[in-house]
């Protein structure tokens, strides 16, 4: 689903969740979806650190707080790691996961910039730095 289209459905639907599985380097430089608007707060779990590797812990910290059939929504800088991440969450028996596409911050433009394309910012939903 498009950014546009999983806001609306955290907006409507109590249930629903939104993981940031980007790096905390990503979150505190680029920044984070904000949610405070509609009464919620992002999830901010990496799928791996920042070499690159898997983080372990990452199926048991959604465990946590969301059920096999919660409604989850996953995002990354541009689409990649939040579809690894849903196939991941997946193959663990969640039933509701969904990709956000075009990510965070969306593909870069002709001189290399992002955010002007496609993306969460780039439709301003709402975000903040953390």
């Amino acid at each position: 689903m498009t950014p546009l289209q999983v806001y609306e459905e955290l907006t409507s639907n109590d249930r629903a969740i939104l993981v940031d599985c980007r790096t905390r380097t990503e979150w505190i430089h680029v920044g984070i979806p904000d949610l405070s608007d509609i009464g919620k707060q992002v999830v901010l779990e990496s799928i791996t650190d920042e070499a690159g590797q898997l983080n372990a812990n990452f199926i048991s910290r959604i465990g946590a707080i969301a059920d096999a059939d919660t409604p989850i929504y996953v995002i990354c800088k541009i689409g990649g790691r939040s579809a690894n991440a849903c196939h991941l969450l997946e193959s663990s028996g969640y039933t509701q996961v969904c990709n956000v596409l075009e990510g965070f911050e969306g593909c870069v433009n002709q001189r290399g910039h992002r955010s002007s394309i496609n993306g969460w910012k780039f439709h301003k939903l709402p975000w903040r730095q953390s």
